[in-house]
This record gives structure tokens, C-alpha cells and sequence, in this order.
């Protein structure tokens, strides 16, 4: 993935700047194993049914007229991230209002006043398809289904995984990404150098968990959060630890450096580019 320079939080660069001023700072790594295998998808208003066909089609026009590749190389390859704007919400005027939670890099993310991400530039080609005014509304990721749902945003744009007691809030369109979650550890951490697959990293948790106090960090209300919990509809056992919850994932990778918890579990892509980020700032 090509490293996507990005301010992360100001609250987080203040904190990784004085962690690095004391003498040799610590830097994260991300284990390369999926522990998960799940789909994004977008969570449209139940009282809208033709915006839920319109947004199907126009993923499978992206999908098909290679527009959506364009898009994730951007980020994934050698293209460049794409500015997107938001105008003000004016229920007199025809707008798409997309709710998202702007702190999910490479999906949404900010820098100044504009929005990037691969969904924020689907969200830009999307209004555009429909022939509307583009709004964003940042807000946290629990409440982006939720206000959805309470017809407050069209659509909810914003890393989502497809799962059940989301739906009764929106319905999903079509998946338009394969995603995963993945382990970060301190870069010098071996002990999970030797697994092979998701059991494999799993028992080692577990093991670890039994064996002393393990705080795993997370972001609220994501996958992350129900694969360490345990969530049954999901299959997921949980692995017995204490789930620390973020409001994003940089923040639970740079309590991670600081020493406040033992490991880090959130989706695969994110992980990634917020790893490079903030060892960058080390």
C-alpha cells in the first residue's frame, strides 16, 4: 500500500510528538494474518427503496467501467487521494447527505476542510450520478447507522460491515469491498511471528490472556470491538480480554506506543495506513 501522508488527530500528533522527544520512541507493526473475513457495504434510509436500487447500479457501473479501481489507486497504488467537499445542509435545496465517521482512513479521513477516502470519492461520483448536492456529516461511528435510520443522512458511507442488528437501522446495499481485522503489536513483539493463520493468532491471544492482564484497544463499535467481546450472531467466541474502546483507531495504536495497552485490533486497511502515520511521527 503506498504510505498516504495524513494528519492524524491533533490531540494524537501533540501526544506522539512528546513520545518521541524523550529518547528512542516506539513504532508499531501490523501481523500479517486476517482474523476476519467480512464485507463493506453501504447502509441506505429504509424509506428510501429507489436510492437503494439507484446505489446498486451505480456500484455495479463503477465496478464494471473500472472507476472504482481508479479510486482505490488513489490510495492503494500510485494515484493521488482526491479532495471531496461538502456543502451546507439546505433541506430546500437537492442534496445526497451521506453520514460517515471521517477518522477511518484510507476510507474517510480529513485534512483541513476537505474530505478524502475511497468512500468520500465514491460519495462525490455518487451525488454526481444522481444529480444532487453532495453533504457530508462527520460524526461518531456508532451514531452513523443510527441517524441513517432516524432519516437525519440518505446513506450511511463509512467502512461499514454488513451485520445483522445494523439492518434495523438501513438497509445494505450491494458489498462493494472484501475487508479484515488485523492484529497491531509494538514493532519489537516476536511472540506472533511464528503464526501461520487466524487460530493460530487467536490461541496465542488467549494463551496471553490467561496467562496475565491483556488490554486489547479498538475502535467503538466496530468489528474489532465485537471480535475481542465475543458476539454470537458473528460466531465470535471473544478472547477473554479487556476490550478498550477508541473513538478511532489512531488513538487506540498511540495508547499502544505510550504503554496503556497491549495490542490494537481494527480492520486491515485502516491498520495499516495509521501505522505507517504515526511511525512516521516517531
Amino acid at each position: 500500500m503506498k504510505k498516504v501522508l495524513v494528519t492524524i488527530l491533533s490531540c494524537v500528533l501533540a501526544v506522539s510528538c512528546l513520545a518521541g522527544c524523550g529518547g528512542d520512541a516506539k513504532k508499531a507493526k501490523v501481523v500479517e494474518i486476517e482474523l476476519t473475513q467480512e464485507e463493506y457495504a453501504f447502509g441506505v434510509d429504509k424509506t428510501q427503496p429507489e436510492l437503494l436500487d439507484q446505489v446498486n447500479a451505480f456500484i455495479a457501473e463503477i465496478q464494471g467501467n473500472g472507476e472504482f479501481d481508479e479510486i482505490c489507486n488513489h490510495y492503494f497504488g500510485d494515484g493521488t487521494p482526491v479532495a471531496v467537499k461538502s456543502a451546507a445542509y439546505d433541506e430546500s435545496k437537492d442534496q445526497l447527505v451521506v453520514a460517515t465517521n471521517a477518522a477511518f482512513e484510507p476510507f474517510e479521513y480529513t485534512q483541513g476542510d476537505s474530505y478524502y477516502g475511497i468512500d468520500m470519492e465514491i460519495a462525490a461520483k455518487l451525488a454526481d450520478y444522481l444529480g444532487k448536492e453532495l453533504v457530508i456529516q462527520n460524526m461518531d461511528f456508532d451514531a452513523v447507522c443510527l441517524s441513517v435510520g432516524q432519516q437525519k443522512c440518505d446513506i450511511a458511507m463509512a467502512g461499514l460491515t454488513v451485520k445483522e442488528d445494523r439492518k434495523e437501522y438501513v438497509n445494505f446495499t450491494t458489498s462493494y469491498y472484501s475487508a479484515s481485522q488485523k492484529l497491531i503489536v509494538l514493532d519489537g513483539d516476536k511472540d506472533f511471528d511464528d503464526c501461520k493463520d487466524a487460530a493460530a493468532v487467536e490461541a496465542k491471544l488467549k494463551e496471553k490472556a490467561a496467562a496475565g492482564n491483556v488490554k486489547v484497544g479498538v475502535q467503538n463499535g466496530t468489528t474489532g470491538q465485537f471480535y475481542v467481546e465475543g458476539d454470537e450472531d458473528w460466531g465470535f467466541e471473544g478472547l477473554g480480554v479487556e476490550c478498550v474502546g477508541y473513538k478511532n483507531g489512531s488513538l487506540a495504536v498511540q495508547d499502544l506506543l505510550n504503554g496503556n495497552i497491549t495490542y490494537v485490533i481494527i480492520d486491515s486497511a485502516p491498520a495499516k495506513c495509521i501505522t505507517e502515520a504515526i511511525n512516521k511521527m516517531q
